[in-house]
């Protein structure tokens, strides 16, 4: 129909408009619609929600949400991958940077990008934002289990920012859930706080009111970057975001593998290994100790009968093991949890 093109429905399968899901969500009901139904809704076709009948194209029938839905989590994950190997480029851009700038005078307050050389500015730098804070903190946070010492040292720092009011979110990665102190932690913070988890997760990364950003600008994290940049910030804010949307609720289970005697850490180690990983780089991914992550790759090789690591590669492309695990249950907009943003 003329004056309904692309530009009258700019959106995604991940969001239709009001005439779009109507019309899907019958065709899914009664297994087909006219091809006249769909006239006014062009963005069902060209999203390939609904396709020609073969057997008599008068109608339409509609793509199963289950495709749908597996559609969109794959699309998901590589524009998440994508985005994580950017922010890697750049922390790896901005550490040249920064080791030209400790060569010149240190720039003032109030500059795009403020190199913090050293843990005591660090700190003195993060407890100002922290100060001034009024509304929202995200954080992720890559690593293992946390430790007592990390959670407890910014303790009051958070507690401070829950009376303000403000909120906080933290992506952490799934092995901090064996962590007691982390959800005892998130008991004290109330609903004020909230944590998602993740296989993996990008390098440490702390947001106050989606205006400052604070990154690590060394593998020891020494020396990090203040970043006020409104484009950078904006960055960060959208991986950030995108991560969240693939992350699992603290308080929800992870999700079985669907391979009996597979574990969820043991399907993202196998995922791992076959895009041709050593143990060490797996173990800092996932946040575990390279001891741990060889005795599930042992496990991983008894499980499937493999006798050597190439045969072990050949079992894991042919248990599918070797990407992401398509299906999963859609997740809900929320769930408590979080670690303080400012124990680091």
């Amino acid at each position: 129909m003329a004056g309904h093109g692309t530009d009258r429905h700019p959106h995604g399968a991940d969001r239709l408009c009001e005439a779009g899901d109507r019309v899907y969500s019958r065709a899914v009901r009664r297994g087909r619609v006219p091809r006249a139904d769909a006239e006014a809704v062009p963005c069902l076709l060209e999203l390939a929600l609904l396709h020609p009948d073969p057997d008599d194209m008068g109608w339409l029938v509609p793509t199963s949400p289950q495709e749908v839905m597996t559609r969109l989590l794959r699309g998901m994950y590589e524009e998440i991958s994508a985005s994580q190997a950017r922010v890697g480029d750049a922390v790896a851009a901005f550490e040249w940077y920064a080791g030209l700038g400790g060569r010149v005078q240190a720039p003032g307050e109030g500059v795009a990008i403020r190199v913090l050389d050293g843990l005591p500015r660090i700190r003195a730098a993060m407890d100002e934002a922290t100060e001034a804070c009024t509304t929202e903190v995200l954080t992720v946070q890559p690593g293992g289990i946390r430790r007592e010492d990390e959670l407890s040292e910014g303790l009051h720092r958070a507690l401070e920012m829950r009376r303000r009011g403000v909120r906080m979110r933290d992506l952490y990665t799934h092995v901090a859930r064996h962590g007691q102190g982390l959800h005892n932690y998130m008991e004290l913070m109330g609903d004020a706080a909230e944590a998602r988890t993740l296989d993996e997760v990008v390098e440490r990364l702390i947001l106050f009111d989606r205006k400052v950003a604070f990154i690590p600008a060394n593998a020891d994290r020494t020396i990090a970057l203040e970043l006020r940049h409104p484009a950078l910030v904006d960055y960060l804010v959208t991986v950030f975001e995108r991560l969240w949307r693939l992350a699992i609720p603290l308080a929800a289970p992870l999700p079985e593998t669907g391979i009996d005697g597979i574990t969820h850490r043991e399907r993202s180690i196998a995922a791992l290994l076959a895009e041709g990983h050593q143990d060490a780089v797996v173990a800092e991914r996932l946040g575990i100790s390279v001891r741990t992550c060889r005795a599930h790759i042992a496990r991983l090789s008894e499980t499937l009968g493999a006798a050597s690591r190439t045969q072990l590669g050949v079992r894991i492309a042919q248990a599918g093991l070797d990407g992401p695990q398509r299906a999963a249950e859609p997740l809900p907009l929320s769930d408590p949890g979080r670690e303080s943003p400012t124990a680091r």
